[in-house]
């Protein structure tokens, strides 16, 4: 007999029933070897990702900023995490400061003392600055900050005016202090299938290069902790 008070339960089977027999319709509309994963990007999708700046300048863009209008940004945006003159605020780490400390046991790693370029520092601000809310900044702010944080380390005098003329133009003084060659042993050998030996010797590895601290064995010379 039929009853209202079924009714619901009846509906549900009898859609459960109709979406099991179209499932199978459904899966096999696409082709095998098709997984519809993504689709290609525009090229003004690929160029807003695009935003980093080489060493030598390239991809800086246009506009330009001072020593003082960077420091006007700077105290609205950075002093409260770097200090007013880049010495850093509690865990903040400092921006100026730290020349010839590389050496040390610990070292301070500022603009001054390890940065190697200028354009990169533009870089840096442009894509992840301020901390809380990075790419916010119009491109001449970063400009004028990027000014005004090379003058807090007497990089540049106080009326350079940052520009992509002028910041790859600008000598930092620890420019030298990197080694870009890649020193660890190349190791993409081809897998062996057939009459391989049974032992392998390690002949070179990144111990003793002092390139990073082991976590395993002794700690290399000059690594403290």
């Amino acid at each position: 007999m039929f009853s209202f008070h079924n009714t619901p339960r009846l509906l549900a089977s009898t859609c459960c029933g109709i979406l099991l027999t179209a499932m199978p319709v459904a899966g096999s509309a696409e082709q095998a070897g098709y997984y519809g994963y993504g689709e290609s990007p525009t090229d003004e999708q690929i160029a807003a990702w695009d935003i980093d700046i080489r060493p030598d300048g390239t991809g800086l863009p246009e506009g330009s900023g001072t020593v003082d209008e960077g420091m006007a940004v700077y105290e609205t945006h950075c002093a409260s995490c770097h200090g007013a003159f880049g010495e850093g605020m509690g865990r903040y780490p400092k921006l100026a400061g730290g020349d010839g400390s590389l050496a040390e046991d610990r070292p301070e790693k500022t603009v001054g003392s390890y940065w190697p370029y200028a354009s990169t520092l533009w870089d840096y601000i442009h894509r992840a600055m301020p901390f809380f809310a990075p790419q916010s900044l119009s491109d001449d702010q970063v400009y004028a900050l990027t000014a005004y944080v090379l003058n807090l380390n007497y990089i540049v005098d106080g009326d350079f005016v940052a520009n992509k003329e002028t910041l790859p133009k600008v000598e930092m003084p620890n420019r030298d202090g990197f080694i870009w060659e890649d020193p660890r042993p190349v190791v993409n050998n081809e897998r062996c299938m057939k009459d391989c030996i049974d032992e392998v010797a390690v002949s070179d590895s990144a111990e003793g290069k002092n390139l990073t601290p082991s976590t395993t064995g002794p700690l290399d010379e000059g690594i403290t902790e």
